[in-house]
């Protein structure tokens, strides 16, 4: 009796390791394909970074062509689009069930700043991949990360048998970084883009150093100042009143000290980067251009000097332009301006998109993020420009977002990174927002009514 209790024992404890063993291989095998697809997801995304879209020449067709080939794996219609010749435009279109309802738009771009190849530990267009698993690439966090990671994410929606009621658009515009006008705002203000019935579109944002992911509803807008003095040259050793450096000097130290009292209340705390005038000289001209250099007996007859300034949205424009005329530029010092990618702002409200409970979309986004395992910080106005500002122009609610936490931002810098644990989460971030977009059925989050 005891001799076959012990068979017994002994036959059930090997089933049960055998059962063990079993689940243990098949845990194993699921990892290893996690692993394997997070490889893939990996793969595609330093394929993307690799193109060549830098500008002043960038290889838009070859980048197009990598997206389309993404789109036709998905299954995702597709359409180029030439605002300007020679600059295509993407659009991609994952079908929703009810075509009534707004759609979504994911927008990126394309193209990708200059660099200093020197400046950098590996070669920008290589995407190389370290020890710790940081891929070294122009375009890295600015922003080809985001246009992969809407693709990756429909790609796991698409796995995980779901299906739109909204349809989701995905745009790829060119020339972001020079301003967007041959870009996106050209596509925000065509036909096309009105006859799609977008509701909401998503943008670009920044990294952030902390765990929570950087919001903005708005930004700044930018004015590339050209001050030009002039005053009659003369010899290098001679003091005299108006000289076109002297007039020039006392425009700069006057911008100066206007950079300094809003540098000021950044440094005091409590206000965002975005919530507050810029201004960084970009560059100083003057002199007599001689073989060994500029000659130096002779006071020059013109000088110039360029300014990048960002306006946020609720700063009166009207007064900084007064004092750019009677202050900065005054036509009494033979002083004269010129005023490049600026647009006067519209009468009314500034372009800003409700970042609260007002707004559904808002909502949506806030809950999927935290339904990811995530969280935002305060709403931010945009410090610079995004091509966000063309979509809230044509009546769109817009938010600027890249998932990208516990990360310098390293944008048009050298180095510029991004981890790929921290690329594969900011996926799964974008699954749960595409999620709760696309199946957000109210009428309510239609344009007119946000």
């Amino acid at each position: 009796m005891a001799m076959a209790m012990d068979m017994a024992s002994g036959g059930w404890r090997r089933i049960l390791s055998f059962a063990m063993m079993s689940l243990l291989i098949l845990a194993l095998c699921i990892l290893s394909a996690a692993a394997d697809d997070g490889e893939a997801i990996v793969s595609r995304f330093q394929e993307y970074l690799r193109i060549d879209t830098v500008q002043p020449k960038p290889d838009y067709y070859k980048a197009v062509d990598f997206l389309n080939s993404q789109a036709k794996s998905l299954s995702l219609e597709s359409q180029t689009n030439e605002f300007v010749k020679g600059k295509p435009h993407l659009l991609l279109k994952w079908v929703g069930s009810d075509p009534t309802l707004p759609a979504i738009l994911l927008n990126s771009h394309t193209d990708v700043v200059p660099f200093e190849e020197s400046k950098w530990t590996h070669h920008p267009l290589h995407a190389h991949m370290d020890n710790q698993g940081d891929i070294y690439a122009r375009g890295s966090q600015d922003m080809k990360c985001v246009g992969m990671q809407y693709i990756e994410a429909i790609r796991k929606l698409q796995a995980s048998g779901f299906h739109p009621i909204r349809s989701v658009y995905l745009s790829f515009v060119p020339d972001e970084e020079i301003g967007g006008h041959d870009g996106a705002e050209k596509f925000a203000e065509s036909h096309l883009f009105k006859s799609l019935n977008v509701g909401i579109v998503l943008d670009e944002g920044l990294p952030s150093p902390s765990k929570s992911y950087r919001v903005f509803y708005g930004e700044r807008s930018p004015w590339w100042l050209v001050i030009k003095a002039k005053g009659p040259p003369g010899l290098g050793a001679k003091l005299y009143d108006n000289s076109a450096i002297e007039n020039l000097l006392k425009s700069i130290e006057s911008i100066r000290r206007f950079r300094a009292s809003q540098f000021d209340l950044l440094k005091a705390g409590g206000i965002a980067e975005g919530h507050v005038v810029s201004v960084n000289m970009a560059f100083l001209k003057a002199g007599t251009p001689s073989p060994t250099g500029f000659v130096m007996n002779l006071q020059p007859s013109e000088a110039e000097a360029g300014f990048d300034i960002r306006v946020p949205p609720n700063v009166d424009s009207e007064a900084l332009e007064r004092r750019l005329v009677e202050e900065w530029a005054p036509a009494a010092r033979n002083m004269s301006f010129e005023l490049r990618q600026f647009k006067r702002k519209h009468s009314g409200d500034p372009l800003l998109t409700a970042a609260d409970d007002s707004n559904p979309w808002w909502r949506l986004f806030e809950n999927a993020v935290k339904e990811a395992g995530g969280r935002t910080s305060k709403p931010e106005i945009f410090p610079a420009s995004t091509d966000a500002r063309y979509f809230r122009n044509a009546g769109v609610p817009a938010f600027g977002f890249s998932p990208i936490s516990n990360t310098p931002s390293l944008l048009h810098d050298h180095n510029e990174y991004l981890g790929k644990a921290e690329y594969l989460k900011g996926i799964d971030v974008y699954v749960s927002i595409i999620k709760a977009y696309a199946s957000y059925e109210s009428k309510s989050g239609s344009r007119d009514e946000l």
